[in-house]
C-alpha cells in the first residue's frame, strides 16, 4: 500500500502495476497474489486512506466539549494528517476522482467518515447553511481545507496560523 501510495502520488492513476510492484520490491505477479486487479488495489488503498484520515481526525476528541472546540480539534487533526503525509494526500486526491473507485468502496469510506458527517450536520443545523444540501456544505469545507493544507505545507513557519485562519473561515461560512 505504501508503494502504491508513492507511485500514484508521483505518476497518477495511469501508474502501472509493474511500477507499483517494483516500488514495493516484489514481482508484478506477486502483486496479483494480494489484489486480483489494479482496480481492487486502488479501491483498497482509497478505503485505507479514508479510514486513516477518520482515525487521525478524531484522535483525542473529548466526548463533552462545545461544538466549536470539538470542530477545531477535528480540523486541526485533519490538517496535521494532511501536512504530515503529503504523498497520501496527493494519492487520495487522485483516487477520489477516479472512476475505478466503486460505489461500494465509496459507501464504505463514507461510513468511516460518518463522525465527521455528524459533526458537520450539527454545525449546519442552526447555521447560515441549514437549508443548503450537505454535499454543497461538504464541498465548501473541502475547498477551504485544501487551501489551508497548501498554505500549511508551503509556509511551515506559519502552519499553525494558517490552520487557525482556515478553520475560522470555515466556521464563519458554515456555523
Amino acid at each position: 500500500m505504501s508503494a502504491a501510495t508513492r507511485i500514484i502520488a508521483c505518476e497518477g492513476l495511469g501508474a502501472t502495476t509493474a511500477a507499483i510492484a517494483n516500488e514495493a520490491g516484489v514481482s508484478n505477479g506477486s502483486l496479483f497474489t494480494y489484489f486480483e486487479t489494479k482496480t481492487e488495489l486502488f479501491n483498497q488503498l482509497y478505503l485505507e486512506l479514508k479510514t486513516e484520515i477518520a482515525a487521525a481526525s478524531f484522535e483525542g476528541l473529548p466526548e463533552q466539549d462545545d461544538l466549536r472546540k470539538r470542530s477545531f480539534l477535528v480540523w486541526s487533526n485533519w490538517m496535521g494528517w494532511a501536512t504530515a503525509y503529503p504523498e497520501k494526500r496527493r494519492a487520495l486526491a487522485q483516487l477520489a476522482v477516479s472512476d475505478e473507485i466503486t460505489a461500494t468502496t465509496r459507501e464504505a469510506a463514507q461510513q468511516t467518515m460518518s463522525g465527521i458527517a455528524e459533526l458537520m450536520e450539527q454545525l449546519r443545523a442552526n447555521g447560515a447553511m441549514r437549508n443548503v444540501p450537505m454535499d454543497f456544505v461538504g464541498s465548501i469545507m473541502n475547498s477551504i481545507a485544501e487551501a489551508t493544507m497548501d498554505f500549511m505545507i508551503h509556509d511551515k513557519a506559519n502552519a499553525a496560523k494558517h490552520c487557525k485562519v482556515g478553520f475560522d473561515a470555515f466556521w464563519r461560512a458554515i456555523g
